[in-house]
C-alpha cells in the first residue's frame, strides 16, 4: 500500500513476500539521504556502490557522500550498462571487487543505474558468500517501475553466437528501493517513453485481472486512463506526476509478486507470468539490428521498453486472430 500526500510527495509501497520484506520509497532528493535511510533496515560496516558509467557524477557523488556520511566504509565500481556487459565475465569482476573491499555477509551491495546494472548486481550480491543485502537505487524509469522490485536477478549468456538474455540468475529480494525521481532528468526522451510501455503494460494487467489490482492505489480501468493522461506531465517531467506514476506502477507489480514470487503459478491462474506480457516478441525482436523508425532514423538496437511496446501489440494482434480478443479492444 501507499502513504498519502500531497503532490512530489514521499510515496511508501509495502513489498511482502517469502523471499523478503522491504519498501521501496519513491520521491525527490532521496540519494542524498541513500546512507541514513540504509542504516534505518541494515547495520553494515562496508557498502560496495556499483553505478552504471554513464551516469552524471552528480548523481554518483551524491549517492557515494550519502554512504560516507552514514559511516560506511564505501567503495565503488562502475559498470558498462549493456545488454553484452550483462556477462558471467562482469558478474566475475564484480565479485573480484567485492572480495577486494573485503565485504562480508553483514555488509551490502548498493546497485545505482538502470535494470542491467540492477541485475548483475543483484545475482551478485545473491552469490557472493551465499547471499549478502542489496539495496537498488534505479535511475530509469523502466528499472523504477520494474526491474528493482520483485527480486530477479541474472546476466545474459551468449550460445552458439547468439544472446540469450536472463539464463543464468537467483531470486534475490532487495532490502530496500530508493526511487529518487530526480534522476530521471538524466534520462534521454527515448529511455523515458521506453520505461512508459512498462506503465501501459502493468496498467492493461491491472484492468483485466481483478487480483493483480493494488489495495489503496488506483488501479483497474481506471489506471490506464490515469497513465494515458499523465504522458505529457511525465515526459514534462514534473515530479508530482513522476512519483505518482511510479508509484503507481511498484504497487501493481508488489500485488503480482506477492502472490507469486518465482513465478510458479499455474498457467490458468497466470500469476507472475503475466508481468511478462509482451515479452515473448519483444525478446524476439530486441536483438535485431538494422531496424528504423518511420522517419528513417536507425533504431537499432532497440530498448528494452521499446520491445516490450512492440511485444504489446504483436500480443495484441495475435489475440485478435485467435479469437480471444475483439478488434475493438486490440
Amino acid at each position: 500500500m501507499t502513504t498519502p500526500g500531497g503532490p512530489a510527495a514521499k510515496r511508501v509501497v509495502a513489498v511482502r513476500t517469502a523471499g523478503g520484506a522491504y519498501d521501496v520509497l519513491v520521491g525527490a532528493h532521496l540519494l542524498s539521504g541513500a546512507g541514513d535511510r540504509l542504516r534505518t533496515v541494515l547495520a553494515p560496516a562496508r557498502a560496495l556502490l556499483v553505478c552504471d558509467g554513464a551516469l552524471p557524477e552528480a548523481i554518483t557523488q551524491s549517492a557515494a557522500q550519502s554512504l560516507e556520511r552514514a559511516g560506511l566504509a564505501a567503495a565503488s565500481v562502475s559498470l558498462h550498462a549493456s545488454e553484452a556487459d550483462k556477462s558471467l565475465d562482469t558478474l566475475g569482476r564484480l565479485l573480484e571487487a567485492m572480495a577486494a573491499c573485503r565485504l562480508e555477509r553483514s555488509d551490502v551491495v548498493v546497485a545505482l543505474g538502470g535494470g542491467v546494472v540492477g541485475d548483475v548486481a543483484g545475482f551478485a550480491a545473491a552469490v557472493y558468500r551465499r547471499g549478502v543485502a542489496v539495496v537498488q537505487c534505479p535511475t530509469t524509469l523502466l528499472a523504477m517501475v520494474d526491474a528493482s522490485v520483485g527480486g530477479k536477478t541474472a546476466v545474459n549468456l551468449r550460445v552458439a553466437g547468439q544472446l540469450r538474455k536472463n539464463m543464468v540468475g537467483a531470486f534475490w529480494q532487495p532490502a530496500l528501493v530508493l526511487c529518487d525521481v530526480r534522476t530521471l532528468r538524466s534520462l534521454p526522451a527515448r529511455q523515458l517513453r521506453a520505461g512508459l510501455a512498462e506503465c501501459v503494460k502493468h496498467a492493461l494487467i491491472a484492468s483485466s485481472t481483478p487480483w493483480a489490482r493494488a489495495p489503496g492505489a488506483m488501479s483497474g480501468p481506471a489506471l490506464l486512463d490515469w497513465t494515458l493522461e499523465a504522458i505529457p506531465a511525465v515526459e514534462a517531467l514534473e515530479e508530482d506526476a513522476l512519483v505518482e506514476l511510479v508509484a503507481r506502477n511498484v504497487a501493481v507489480k508488489a500485488s503480482v509478486v506477492e502472490q507469486d514470487e518465482r513465478e510458479e503459478a499455474a498457467d490458468d491462474v497466470g500469476g507472475r507470468a503475466l508481468l511478462n506480457l509482451g515479452h515473448t516478441f519483444a525478446h524476439a525482436v530486441e536483438p535485431l539490428t538494422g531496424l528504423r523508425w518511420p522517419d528513417g532514423q536507425a533504431a537499432s538496437p532497440l530498448l528494452h521498453g521499446e520491445a516490450v511496446a512492440l511485444g504489446l501489440v504483436a500480443a495484441g494482434a495475435c489475440a485478435e486472430a485467435l479469437g480471444l480478443l475483439e478488434a475493438a479492444d486490440v
